[in-house]
């Protein structure tokens, strides 16, 4: 069975997809089959989600979208608040029963989470139960602007409690520059790939 990681950041519209992105990549460019899955998307444009798309795109393994992503909706919205104007709650053992299909058919599975760490998925649960249940490490996205190192701080805070940090010193694995439209295929290089592969073997 593969494991994988859960990508998370700081907050929406970090980087979280393309880190996403470039980490399935570069798995993939070491021998690793690499899927990555979105569990719950929001915010369809032109009959598609964007995020979803650019995971399909780089993942070595073809999946059907039902395990890619079990949740999608239209507005770009948090997903509790999404998944409620759809007449729908959000699952996580769905999401989980998901994510098993896709480990059986690749090496690794790349999961990014929905906005922050914490942001709700349904009354109970948040995107940090969601990573608990699947018992996948936590990566990190940082947005590097004004308030970020509180931000990081406190999401990193947050992971420890949920126990799915091996220690405090986590390893950094890269500084991805900010650039408008910045390709995967850039990004990938900035990306320290060895304490995954070594967790891994």
């Amino acid at each position: 069975m593969a494991q994988g990681f859960f990508v998370t950041g700081t907050d929406t519209g970090v980087g979280k997809t393309l880190v996403a992105c470039a980490l399935l990549q570069g798995l993939s460019a070491g021998g690793k089959s690499a899927v990555g899955m979105k569990p719950v998307a929001a915010g369809r444009e032109r009959d598609a989600w964007e995020d979803v798309e650019a995971l399909v795109r780089v993942s070595t393994v073809r999946a059907p979208r039902a395990f890619v992503s079990p949740y999608a909706f239209d507005p770009p919205i948090a997903p509790h608040i999404a998944a409620e104007l759809a007449g729908v709650e959000i699952d996580t053992e769905t999401v989980a029963t998901a994510y098993a299909r896709l480990a059986g058919i690749a090496d690794i599975v790349i999961v990014e989470g929905a906005g922050g760490f914490m942001v709700p998925l349904n009354r109970r649960e948040t995107g940090a139960d969601l990573a608990r249940m699947l018992r996948l490490p936590v990566i990190l996205v940082v947005g590097m602007r004004l308030g970020c190192l509180n931000h990081a701080l406190l999401t990193r805070r947050a992971i420890s409690d949920y126990r799915l940090q091996d220690r405090l010193d986590c390893p950094r694995l890269g500084t991805i520059p900010h650039r408008a439209g910045i390709a995967v295929r850039d990004a990938t290089p900035f990306l320290d790939l060895k304490p995954l592969v070594e967790r891994h073997g």
